[in-house]
């Protein structure tokens, strides 16, 4: 039976269509029956172009610019005149130019898109294969494939029965390169996005079942996906893991034009009923791509396309050559990745592999020998351009393990760095800089030794990288290991400062007078080069430059300064200064001038020396005011420069107004004391008994005296009760032992009355009272019975008192 091609009706020869068709549809069948032709869209052109206007009709003519994600894409491709834009008129309602049954010649050129009539899919309509316009140059045609392969969810290819079997027929060689080139460039989207290829077999007259085809063809499919040439790490994958398969056929549109168009509005079920069994628009097979974002995504997968020179058509001897070398690579580079395998634990875990540069040479000249006696055979360009991507390829992988063994070389450099400064410190009279600089040198060899080893010829490796951040880590501990050593210096120094200062400043600050000031500073200046001294010698060790030492040095006397400050602060606070001020005036008062301790008699003046004293003593107050930095060595007065955190001249103060008048006030109140002290001891002197009085007393009381001495018990009684009484008389105690025994005696009064109380309100709580409800009083009443309690409460009291 001949085969009839799919026409439908005529349109003039020769027409040229524009890129917008807006006229009536020329189409009478049953989805093309519309008032206003739907706006279509060149979207490739013949040149290979891509349209811009792809953004403008979706937003405006075909207003899915908020559709998001609820829109489908499918597209259609086969031979050239097979019917497959007559095809998409009659399932979406489109307006693809359709050929012209008087003129057997090309439609459709380039690649065409249109949105189906009341629905949101948009339809692809792809040039035609196998046309004579062409001829042999079949480069779009296969990248116009690969493009609806990648974008579209649905890929219907479009074939006669006829030619189910057949390779150049069934596109099955343009199917081949869109597998393969799909692995290439979208291989790492295995199990995630799917293209389903609906085959719609045309003209079918029954004679063979579906099934049967179906089984050819994916017979034919599979035959091909396993003479693949596929990328590392898919070599197991499976057709199924990127494409789904769904077979339909259609009735002869001349010959069973009734039974065309049953099959038709069958075939338009499964992209219209989502309730259909075979929906064709599954979840699996979008692209999530959002509608206003499609134009993008389109024009990046063509861009990708066009620049991938992979693309370009080889000849049946290339495409030999580079399916045979693919191979060969592929088997030599396993045994590669075998015997590599067991340099990753190692160096992984921080291990330096010994002697791996040659290793790892001799294992990739293995391979590349298996690769080269194999491979040399076929296409030239092919071996070589292959040999060069496996070269690379073994090259890629063996340099993760040369930057690991560098990582792994540059951490154990700096341990031998560290372990090395530490050891060498620790010696006595070891000079910072000169200890860095030899370790340095040594583990610098060290790394530079075993970068040199692993890095292999015919690669562009480099380390370095490495070896600059191992440089400058080396640096940067050797910094901060010298500011350790510094710190460790300086506190030292600090101690120093201070042992030297302290005890020196504390008894210029003890004897107070006109002096007191010129000789803390003495003090503190010869502290200062002391430090400065052992500053230097000490910081010859860290190869300071001139600036550094300079800084030290500010830092230096303002730290001396502190601490003479702040040692000038503790012998200012209050207790310090009374004891100061206290034992000046106990000088002047109660010694004389040779140092004598003075007995006041009753003829003597206290008062005028003890105004002197107490004067004197309170002009030393004004004099702890203020720092004096007049230095009496050079005579003149220095300052120190100040910073954010030092404020020389905050730092001079010591006592303020308010402290001083309260010190004074306190000092003066304390020497009251010492000034009635010394009346007392007059007036006990003046007071004296006459010896007549102790003459009468031994004559009047000799007997009892002796009746005493005689009798034991009266003696004891006597020694007990005298002794202690004489001591405290002599001991000028007895004030305080009356003021202790009169306190003793008041607690022991409160404890009694108030046992007493207790006692008597439990033995009134014993006591059975009748019942009876209580008497209400009037408030007035009521408080004088309350009163009257209070009132016999308080005469037990005086009773008991």
């Amino acid at each position: 039976m001949d085969i009839v091609p799919d026409v439908d009706h005529p349109l003039v020869d020769d027409h040229v269509v524009p890129e917008v068709i807006d006229s009536p549809s020329l189409n009478n069948t049953k989805p093309e029956q519309t008032s206003k032709v739907l706006s279509r869209l060149h979207l490739i052109d013949e040149e290979q172009k891509f349209s811009q206007e792809l953004s403008n009709y979706i937003n405006e003519k075909w207003t899915l610019k908020d559709a998001g994600f609820n829109y489908n894409l499918a597209a259609i491709f086969g031979s050239q005149s097979t019917g497959k834009s007559t095809l998409l008129n009659r399932l979406f309602g489109t307006s693809f130019d359709v050929m012209s049954e008087s003129a057997r010649r090309q439609t459709t050129k380039g690649i065409w898109i249109s949105q189906g009539k009341d629905m949101k899919v948009l339809i692809m309509d792809v040039e035609g294969t196998d046309g004579r316009e062409r001829g042999e140059d079949q480069d779009f045609e296969r990248k116009s494939a690969l493009f609806s392969v990648a974008t579209s969810e649905v890929l219907i290819v479009n074939l006669w029965e006829h030619q189910v079997g057949l390779y150049n027929g069934a596109n099955m060689g343009l199917l081949k390169t869109v597998f393969e080139v799909n692995l290439q460039l979208f291989g790492g989207n295995r199990g995630k996005e799917k293209t389903l290829l609906l085959f719609v077999i045309r003209d079918h007259v029954g004679a063979t079942p579906l099934a049967n085809l179906s089984n050819t063809l994916k017979a034919d499919l599979e035959r091909i996906w396993h003479g693949l040439a596929k990328p590392e790490g898919l070599e197991d994958c499976k057709i199924t893991d990127y494409f789904d398969f769904m077979f339909t056929t259609l009735a002869h549109k001349l010959l069973q034009p009734e039974k065309f168009e049953t099959d038709v509005d069958q075939l338009r079920l499964r992209f219209t009923n989502p309730s259909d069994p075979n929906y064709v628009f599954q979840p699996q097979y979008s692209r999530r791509v959002p509608a206003d974002g499609l134009h993008f995504y389109a024009g990046g997968i063509w861009d990708k396309i066009m620049t991938n020179k992979d693309l370009d058509l080889p000849t049946q001897q290339e495409l030999l050559a580079q399916y045979r070398c693919d191979e060969i690579a592929n088997s030599a580079f396993a045994v590669f990745q075998e015997k590599i395998k067991e340099f990753r634990q190692p160096i992984e875990s921080g291990n330096i592999v010994e002697d791996l540069g040659p290793k790892m040479q001799e294992i990739r000249g293995v391979a590349m020998k298996s690769f080269d006696k194999d491979a040399s055979r076929y296409h030239a360009e092919v071996y070589k351009r292959k040999r060069s991507d496996m070269l690379t390829k073994a090259n890629t992988m063996l340099e993760a393990y040369f930057l690991g063994q560098l990582k792994n070389l540059h951490k154990k450099a700096v341990n031998m760095f560290s372990a090395n400064l530490q050891q060498a410190l620790r010696t006595e009279g070891s000079e910072f800089s000169v200890v860095v600089n030899t370790s340095k040198k040594e583990v610098l060899d060290y790394f530079l030794q075993g970068a040199k080893a692993i890095k292999l010829e015919e690669t562009e490796w480099s380390y370095d990288e490495e070896l600059y951040q191992l440089e400058q880590g080396l640096k940067d501990f050797a910094t901060a290991q010298r500011e350790k050593e510094l710190n460790k210096m300086l506190n030292n120094l600090e101690k120093h400062l201070r042992k030297e200062l302290d005890e020196p400043v504390g008894l210029a600050l003890n004897n107070p007078g006109p002096g007191m000031w010129g000789r803390v500073i003495t003090i503190y200046q010869r502290t200062v080069e002391d430090g400065e001294q052992l500053l230097h010698k000490k910081a010859r060790t860290f190869d300071l430059n001139q600036d550094e030492q300079g800084e030290l040095l500010i830092n230096l006397r303002r730290q001396a300064w502190v601490l003479m400050t702040k040692k000038v602060q503790e012998e200012s606070v209050d207790g310090m200064m009374l004891l100061k001020l206290r034992n000046r005036f106990e000088e002047k008062f109660r010694y004389d001038e040779h140092g004598l301790p003075r007995v006041w008699k009753p003829d003597d003046d206290i008062d005028t020396p003890f105004r002197k004293a107490r004067d004197e003593t309170v002009e030393l107050v004004p004099l702890f005011a203020k720092i004096n930095t007049l230095d009496p060595a050079k005579g003149e007065k220095f300052e120190l420069e100040p910073t954010e955190d030092f404020d020389f001249d905050q730092s001079l103060k010591v006592l303020s107004e308010t402290r001083q008048q309260e010190i004074t006030t306190k000092f003066k109140r304390e020497s009251d004391a010492f000034y009635l002290e010394a009346k007392r001891s007059v007036v006990a002197t003046q007071a004296k008994v006459p010896y007549w009085v102790g003459v009468a007393l031994v004559i009047l009381g000799w007997n009892e005296f002796l009746a005493v001495i005689t009798n034991p018990l009266y003696l004891m009684v006597a020694a007990m009760v005298g002794v202690p009484m004489i001591a405290m008389w002599y001991l000028d105690m007895l004030g305080l032992v009356e003021t202790i025994a009169w306190k003793v005696y008041d607690q022991g009064y409160k404890l009694a009355m108030d046992k007493l109380k207790e006692t008597m309100d439990k033995r009134e709580g014993e006591k059975p009272q009748p019942q009876r409800q209580p008497q209400q009083y009037p408030p007035r009443y009521e408080s004088i019975s309350k009163d009257e309690g209070d009132i016999e409460l308080s005469s037990l009291d005086k009773k008991s008192q």
